[in-house]
């Protein structure tokens, strides 16, 4: 889901609060809603499920234990299918920010926030929400196929899960490396303490020790109250390093330091602060770049890489392509209320032969848009949006066709991925726009 598509709901008892955050997120969101007490929540759920929610825990004067909040939270993810929720809190306390990510919260913000924070924490919501929330009820459906490599990821899943082990998760964009690292938490002793990803990809450097290990009350400008890190936050549970390969070299040091001492030092704080997360960490980077100390440090990836668990590409088991479609193919039909329909011979072949660049993500996708624009009594390959077989042509001299805006808007996209190697945060820098805009193009382009 791209940001802009999304339908967002302040839920704060604080008019100031929510009058910025209207403010900020009209800009860059489809809709924005604001209710000022969870008691409200009930009615306006009866109208409208927005894609992710901000909410605040505190909705009485001296409140600090987050009671009101919680169980809005609650309310929330008992949903059929519940928003991404987002933590307000204006006090720093790890304690209730731990609380909230175990009872289902995806991150969390103290107010008064950063504007870019407060942006780039709901786009990563919107995305991870479209990547598995509404389509993937748990795990074992994310991970599901019978081809061997599949069978042999859940086995190692299972066999791995319940140790202390760093895991790193190695795999093309869209096979599931975040499903894999959810089920590796839900399936360990850590499962009933907080599950927190973090993309490391869309962390800028300056704010990365912040943002990690957390801050002191004026241990910067406009550092105006303490703010906890993911390590803090993620206490006893599983700290998700997404997208890894993307850290500089200069923060990959900073990282590795944490890790080496089993401590985190707040920017502004004397004195260190002992952790306790288990790491798993995810890249979709090629071998030889993983190990070029140019690229990636060589301590740090012996320290993240105990176990190494490789996602196979959708390519590679092209036997499971059936049982996927039918999946997501019925879970469509019923989230958009259609008539169930087969499909067709001439499509499932098409389908089974298609390479999947973007991999399972990619396939439901398509599925999606097939439901949505269907109109015959079969499936067809054309419903589902893949770039049409074509012998290749040359364009007439006088049609100038380098001039399309949708020629030069694939070409874009295509050199932006060739010249990352395909790393998709770091395309979607080259070319300004966010993840999530991103897949939509690779959607929109077949590539």
């Amino acid at each position: 889901m791209s940001p802009s598509a999304a339908h967002i709901l302040v839920l704060d008892d604080d008019a100031d609060v929510v009058y910025a955050a209207t403010l900020l997120l009209r800009r860059h969101v489809a809709r924005v809603d604001s209710l000022a007490h969870p008691a409200d929540l009930p009615r306006y759920l009866q109208g409208a499920v927005p894609d992710v929610v901000l909410l605040d825990f505190n909705f009485a004067p001296g409140q600090t234990d987050g009671a009101a909040g919680l169980a809005a939270l609650r309310e929330l993810r008992a949903l059929p299918q519940p928003p991404a929720v987002i933590a307000l809190t204006a006090y720093a306390d790890v304690a209730l920010a731990v609380e909230a990510m175990k009872a289902g919260a995806c991150d969390f913000l103290t107010k008064p926030w950063d504007n870019a924070r407060l942006l780039a924490t709901v786009d990563q919501a919107c995305t991870r929400r479209a990547d598995s929330a509404p389509a993937v009820p748990n795990d074992e459906h994310a991970l599901m196929g019978d081809a061997p490599s599949m069978r042999h990821l859940r086995s190692l899943i299972a066999h791995v899960a319940p140790t202390e082990a760093n895991v790193m998760v190695l795999g093309e964009n869209g096979v599931g490396k975040e499903l894999v690292a959810r089920a590796l938490h839900r399936q360990s002793r850590r499962a009933a303490h907080p599950f927190l990803a973090l993309d490391m990809g869309a962390l800028p450097e300056a704010t990365l020790e912040s943002e990690l290990f957390g801050h002191r009350k004026g241990a910067f400008t406009d550092a105006r109250h303490e703010r906890a890190g993911r390590f803090q936050a993620a206490s006893g549970g599983t700290l998700f390093l997404d997208e890894i390969g993307n850290l500089p070299l200069p923060a990959q040091a900073k990282l590795l330091t944490a890790l080496e001492r089993r401590e985190v030092t707040p920017l502004g704080a004397d004195r260190a602060q002992a952790i306790d997360v288990r790491i798993v960490s995810a890249t979709n980077l090629a071998d030889e770049a993983l190990h070029d100390p140019a690229v990636f440090r060589p301590d740090l990836l012996f320290r993240l890489n105990t176990i190494v668990i490789n996602v196979p590409p959708l390519r590679e088991r092209r036997g499971d392509i059936p049982l996927l479609l039918a999946h997501y193919l019925a879970h469509y039909q019923r989230q958009y209320g259609r008539a169930p329909r087969p499909l067709a011979d001439a499509a499932l072949d098409r389908l089974q032969h298609h390479d999947w660049p973007g991999n399972v993500r990619a396939l439901r996708h398509a599925c999606e848009r097939a439901v949505i624009l269907a109109q015959g009594d079969q499936y067809i390959a054309d419903d589902f949006g893949l770039a049409p077989h074509a012998a290749p042509t040359l364009a007439p001299p006088a049609e100038p066709a380098s001039l399309k805006l949708d020629t030069l808007e694939r070409d874009a996209v295509a050199a932006a991925l060739d010249q990352v190697q395909g790393n998709i945060s770091r395309a979607a820098r080259l070319l300004g726009v966010s993840r999530a805009a991103l897949y939509r193009k690779l959607d929109k382009h077949g590539l």
